[in-house]
């Protein structure tokens, strides 16, 4: 043992080194050979040990020169196929197939591998000299601690500690300045794999040195939902000792090295669009490692029937987690030596995954057949489940066809009484992956995975209940309830980074992620940017003027809408904010990012979509720009000026077809994609840099459509957002809900569903045996079900249909309400069912039920859309930019996640109001009493109005009256403080006491609301 001072670099070497020695390694001090870079006698002990026979028949060839033959194999073949690919799958020397390690099995049924694993030698080099100098110009290299497996080093560590001056960065430039990639020991793939640069508070790694750009990733474990370490509660060890204890440890490196490093080969394009190949080695982060060993073990302990939530934040590294996720389920075996899971199945919409998958699980099974993509039909998905496939991947939409398309493989088959001729899989244990999980955890989609998967075991379960009941005829009602609820033979892991409460409710455990690596993590150690540290907003002033003579009455909500409708799509409102966007992007954006820098425009409808294109282009044109623009939207869109003229997306692409579309941006000849319900989600474009918003965002979709921007790219140092419509505070009340993790809200109570339910049953629009009829048609036995089954089901339900039209003409504002709370049973009862065990089949016959018979009630008449253009102008218009700077998401709090609370009380009809009075408002809401100056000024009174924390809590303790009381004290003052911003309006403040009076109410009644 080195005799070291307690404060040195060289103590810190010692307690690392001391631990490892411990707890399984092998001190490895002298017999590096530094022109092949092993350690040779190692090597050559450990296959002579574990491989006797194959030594034997080679030294019978070779005598004494065996052991150069084997070593001189050994190294070609590292060189060749890299040193991970050798030890996972052994090299040839001769003919003969030689393993240079050995990894544990799945299973303890061969006791000879578990010998071998044992023979493993884990061995721990200090101060490893692994260059000797040349032509006296090169000093020699020197390596703090080198971990080698049978002789071959795969892990480096420089170590520093702060209490001599020095830390993980001098660590960091260290690997960069005085580490030569071309030495053998760090040529990529061929010796070492692995290198941290550590210090007592952190850790961080990089699978690949070269040079000054050398790219390190943290390794840190996260410490207060943010990153860093947090200190050892027991107050005996390093905040960074997780690292030789935990991920060091020998069985733990074996693991890593067996079923977690991986090669990723990713096919890219240069500035010329020359297409090559660019391969990493795939390393976990700290926060991977945790959340798949998590995951497994309880897997292993719990067995098959239990889910997890994995909340993950965008930048974590999703898609190698379910990798690593598919192929550790697929081969789990539980304490008995039994399978846990005959199938994985991975539900996703990511094309990218799944030749990922396929790529990484042949590195660790060197087999093929593991994985199978279902890209055609669900008749290949029936085919890959009845086979039993280990790894399947598919989309969620392929399910609900499954009982048909294995009904048709029976019967292609000849089959009449098998399981599939019934539309029935056997029972198997699955592994579901869900990745985005917020978006396919409830509705019919997914109670369709529940009852494919569910396979026999469901039809028994209701069968078994029937005859419990007494209910026999009501079997398949029965399976209808057991289909939504937890199947005993089927795990989910579902992955989101924005939970919503159902995703909570149905997959977190009392109402919480199993793992989570939040936003702030992820921006903190840099895999996202922070998308709101560049935040501009603009408000828009304009005066609408009526036109017709004839004062029509028009419904309010829908009018305003109309008239809203009306502005957003004047053709200039469209070319000023063309205007002021593409000058933007000229001058600003488009030198970002090494002059690749992209836009996207995100639109509030499709028709939008098409003005904005049509006026990007003109503006584009007359000015002689070089950008050029996408489009992106569904369908085809109607113009509401021309009359016969429709859009889609292609042709105003000019050709470029929609699944082009990705790849074409992503091109140097496109700069701006202007999207309308696309691309708002699941798009990874590191290139964009700077979102044009024009469109109202709340809650999940904000944190979606703008987190677009925070892939991080080599240039990429900052983004930027320029947003005509949402305000500052809610964007960030947005963010906070997701930026340390979701919170579980208010849950939803089951007695509300018996409450809705009384109430509609004692409506009268429909009875008991009316619902009875329906179901009794409805969950027919398949094997008695005929062609005339639908008009019969219709005929059960036109007597309520009837009954409703009545009360709609009587009482229509009843009628809307009673519609309002048949759909809040139903999303509730969806809701609940999934995470109660409901035994009530008459909540099973009123939910489907009132379910069909909600697409049969007549709309309401006034629900028609109005078309102002003849009746209104626009006079007045005016952009105003009103804020700009960080969002700080450090600020404010984070409101938790409701569940279901509508119980359908709300009146839905509006009231009428003269189309003339309505312009009144509206031009008064947008500022036009005023020059858009006063209109500013007025702004930011109440802007700081409502920051201030006094006011708050006076808000939510008082009344709107009392409120004013109290408000009026500080507005004085707010006007002072800017009289020299507008000096008319503080002269007329202080001297009009009429105008102050109104002014006060109307900022008052603003700020408290």
């Amino acid at each position: 043992m080195i005799d070291v001072a307690r404060h040195t670099e060289a103590a810190f070497e010692t307690v690392v080194e001391a631990h490892l020695l411990a707890h399984g390694y092998t001190a490895i001090p002298h017999g590096y050979d530094q022109e092949q870079a092993i350690f040779p006698n190692i090597a050559l002990q450990f296959i002579q040990a574990t491989q006797p026979k194959e030594w034997a028949k080679l030294e019978a060839l070779h005598g004494p020169n065996t052991p150069a033959r084997v070593l001189d194999d050994l190294c070609k073949w590292m060189n060749t196929y890299g040193a991970l690919h050798t030890l996972r799958h052994g090299f040839k020397c001769y003919g003969r197939t030689l393993r240079i390690a050995f990894f544990k099995a799945a299973h303890e049924l061969n006791a000879d591998l578990a010998a071998r694993y044992a023979a493993n030698v884990l061995g721990v080099t200090r101060q490893l000299r692994y260059n000797k100098p040349r032509n006296g110009e090169q000093k020699v290299g020197v390596l703090d601690l080198t971990l080698s497996l049978n002789g071959i080093p795969l892990v480096t560590l420089e170590l520093k500690n702060p209490l001599t001056g020095q830390t993980v960065e001098d660590a960091k430039r260290q690997y960069r300045a005085d580490r030569d990639p071309r030495e053998s020991i760090f040529e990529f793939k061929r010796r070492t794999l692995v290198h941290f640069a550590v210090d007592t508070e952190e850790a961080w790694m990089t699978t690949r040195l070269a040079g000054e750009a050398t790219h390190f990733l943290p390794f840190n474990q996260g410490y207060n939902k943010g990153a860093g370490n947090p200190p050892d509660p027991a107050g005996r060890a390093y905040r960074t000792a997780y690292l030789w204890e935990e991920v060091l440890q020998r069985d733990s490196l074996l693991d890593l090295l067996a079923r977690f490093l991986h090669l990723q080969i990713e096919d890219k394009h240069d500035e010329d669009g020359h297409k090559y190949k660019k391969e990493t080695m795939i390393f976990p982060r700290y926060h991977q490692l945790e959340a798949i060993r998590s995951l497994v073990g309880a897997a292993r302990r719990e067995g098959v029937g239990h889910n997890y939530l994995i909340e993950h934040s965008a930048g974590s590294g999703k898609s190698n987690t379910i990798g690593w996720l598919a192929h550790r389920l697929a081969s789990l075996h539980n304490e008995h030596n039994q399978r846990v899971f005959d199938s994985v199945v991975v539900i996703t919409d990511r094309r990218v995954l799944d030749r990922q998958l396929q790529d990484t699980i042949y590195q660790f099974e060197h087999r093929q057949g593991v994985v199978q993509k279902i890209d055609e039909d669900s008749r290949q998905l029936a085919q890959a489940l009845e086979s039993a496939v280990p790894i399947i991947i598919t989309t969620l939409q392929k399910f609900p066809f499954l009982e048909r398309q294995l009904k048709k493989l029976a019967e292609k088959r000849d089959e009449t009484d098998t399981l599939s001729a019934q539309g029935i899989l056997p029972t198997r244990k699955v592994a579901v992956i869900v990745d985005e999980a917020h978006s396919s955890q409830s509705g019919d989609s997914a109670t369709s995975v529940k009852s494919a998967l569910g396979g026999t075991a469901l039809v028994e379960a209701a069968k078994q209940q029937a005859r419990e009941e007494e209910q026999n005829e009501w079997e398949e009602v029965f399976r209808s309830m057991a289909k939504r609820a937890q199947q005993a033979n089927v795990s989910f892991f579902a992955f989101t980074a924005t939970p919503k409460h159902a995703t909570l409710a149905v997959f977190g455990r009392a109402g919480r992620a199993f793992h989570s690596y939040t936003m702030r993590q992820a921006i903190e150690e840099g895999f996202i940017m922070d998308v709101l540290r560049n935040y501009t907003t603009y408000a828009v002033y304009y005066k609408l003027l009526q036109k017709s003579p004839k004062d029509k009455h028009v419904e309010r909500k829908q009018a305003a809408k109309a008239l809203a409708r009306f502005a957003r799509l004047h053709p200039h409102n469209i070319s000023q904010k063309t205007e002021v966007i593409v000058e933007h992007f000229y001058t600003f954006t488009r030198h970002k990012i090494g002059g690749h820098a992209k836009a996207m425009v995100v639109t509030d409808s499709r028709l939008a979509a098409v003005r904005y294109k049509q006026s990007f282009d003109r503006y584009i044109r007359a000015k002689g720009y070089p950008i050029k623009t996408l489009v992106a939207f569904s369908g085809v869109v109607s113009d509401d000026k021309i009359p016969n003229r429709t859009y889609t997306e292609e042709e105003m692409n000019g050709g470029i077809r929609e699944r082009e579309v990705p790849e074409r941006f992503g091109s140097p000849e496109y700069q701006v994609l202007l999207v309308a319900e696309k691309y708002q989600t699941g798009f990874d474009q590191p290139l964009l840099h700077t979102m044009y918003v024009d469109k109202r965002l709340a809650g999940i979709q904000a944190v979606q459509t703008l987190s677009r921007l925070n892939r991080i790219h080599p240039f990429k140092e900052d983004t930027f957002v320029l947003d005509f419509v949402n305000r500052r505070e809610e964007i960030l009340e947005a963010f906070k809900q997701y930026y340390e993790g979701a919170e579980f809200g208010e849950e939803a109570k089951p007695d509300q569903l018996y409450l809705l339910k009384n109430e509609l049953d004692a409506s009268g629009v429909y009875i008991v045996e009316e619902v009875e009829r329906f179901c009794a048609i409805y969950f027919k036995p398949k094997q008695r079900q005929s062609a005339n089954d639908h008009q019969a089901m219709n005929a059960a339900l036109d007597p309520a249909v009837e009954r409703f039209k009545q009360v709609l003409l009587e009482e229509e504002d009843q009628a809307e309400l009673w519609r309002k709370k048949v759909a809040a049973f139903g999303k509730l009862y969806a809701f609940l069912s999934q995470i109660m065990p409901y035994q009530d089949s008459d909540l099973e016959r009123t939910y489907i039920f009132l379910r069909h018979l909600l697409a049969k009630l007549p709309r309401q008449p006034s629900d028609a859309q109005y078309d102002l253009n003849s009746d209104v102008r626009l006079e007045y218009y005016r952009i105003q930019k009103i804020s700009e700077g960080s969002i700080d998401l450090h600020s404010g709090y984070s409101r938790p996640l409701h569940g279901p609370r509508d119980v359908g009380t709300a009146i839905v009809r509006d009231s009428e109001i003269a189309l003339s009075e309505l312009i009144d408002i509206i031009n008064e809401r947008f500022g036009t009493n005023f020059t858009p100056a006063d209109q500013l000024f007025f702004d930011q009174i109440v802007e700081t109005a409502a920051q201030s924390e006094e006011l708050k809590q006076a808000a939510q303790v008082n009344a709107p009256d009392k409120f004013a009381l109290l408000f009026n004290r500080l507005l004085e003052s707010l006007f002072v403080e800017r009289m020299d911003q507008n000096e008319e309006i503080f002269g007329r403040y202080m001297n009009d006491r009429s105008f102050q009076k109104a002014v006060a109410e109307l900022i008052a009644a603003e700020v408290y609301e």
